[in-house]
């Protein structure tokens, strides 16, 4: 697998100009974490409720721009927002895509996937079990097999985020972001290298794939037990995420669910945004204190994904 390049991010850019929604960056509000500049980069405004959608749609352009997209599409394994991305990236190229998901994804997700006319199928109990039927299928159809992460194409695409949150926040210093499998990490991380940015890596500590990786020096199996499990449930971090943990000097810090739900919660009570567990865990690091930025310091907090039911905030 090799790994993404600044200019694999740039020419991301190119691909999916006109595709995605340029992000929304906000002021989190006066006063900020200790003093720290807060701002709020809300990717989950993407057509499909997600960032995924960067990844997605440079991964069918570039396909098709190079004459490897099949007959018989893409398929890919999801626990719901990398297949909801690729589904509606598909849809809008016209290309057939086959999505397998864990049998408890959330129905919010299973409907929209439908709804973008992907063939969705249910297998296991986690995303594990999700990939290895989807790896199945591609052999037997001849279908192209997509990944939710570990893809260099998927991580350029997850870059471009970056620069766009920089033309909205001239001289930031830190960017915090959730991490599951590693596909956003690394592209912001490759992007953050380029321009001196510090990457602060967030994950429950019931779903430690990164962290565990970093201790142990090599990806390994971690088990997955958190409320963010559905957008942050990997077993195992990709050895790209991996290689840019270790170029970029990222910090990794890990949150319990209990602070993930708070910080959902607080961002529905403060800001009235509506975002899943996943997204809501970035800003859980700096709510918690896992994350302390310094007085003064530019920090941008990733929000990732809200394809959740509003109903379960109060």
């Amino acid at each position: 697998m090799s790994q993404p390049t600044y200019d694999d991010v740039t020419a991301a850019a190119e691909r999916i100009a006109g595709l995605t929604r340029t992000a929304a960056v906000v002021s989190a509000g006066p006063g900020g974490a200790g003093g720290a500049e807060v701002f709020l980069a809300l990717d989950f405004l993407q057509h499909s409720g997600s960032f995924k959608d960067r990844g997605a749609a440079n991964f069918v352009a570039a396909h098709l721009a190079d004459g490897s997209m099949p007959a018989a599409g893409v398929v890919i394994a999801s626990g719901g927002n990398a297949g909801l991305a690729c589904a509606w990236a598909a849809k809008a190229q016209d290309v057939p895509a086959t999505v397998f998901l864990p049998a408890t994804a959330p129905p919010v997700k299973i409907r929209k996937l439908r709804g973008y006319g992907a063939d969705v199928r249910l297998t296991g109990s986690e995303y594990a079990d999700a990939l290895e039927a989807a790896r199945l299928f591609a052999a037997e159809s001849g279908a192209l097999a997509s990944h939710a992460y570990d893809d260099p194409y998927i991580a350029a695409g997850a870059g471009t985020l970056l620069p766009e949150i920089l033309a909205a926040v001239p001289g930031l210093d830190t960017v915090v972001v959730a991490v599951g499998g590693g596909g956003l990490f690394t592209g912001l991380a490759v992007a953050a290298a380029e321009h001196g940015v510090r990457v602060v890596a967030v994950e429950p500590a019931g779903s430690r794939a990164l962290n565990a990786a970093v201790a142990a020096g090599k990806p390994v199996d971690v088990a997955v037990d958190s409320v963010a499990a559905d957008s942050l449930g990997a077993r195992r971090v990709s050895e790209m995420a991996l290689h840019w943990a270790g170029q970029v000097g990222a910090e990794s810090v890990l949150v319990e669910d209990a602070a993930i739900v708070a910080a959902r919660q607080g961002l529905w009570d403060g800001h009235r945004l509506v975002v899943e567990h996943g997204g809501a865990t970035a800003t859980a690091a700096l709510r918690s204190g896992a994350y302390r930025p310094a007085p003064r310091e530019r920090v941008a907090v990733v929000l990732c994904g809200a394809n959740t039911d509003p109903a379960s905030l109060a």
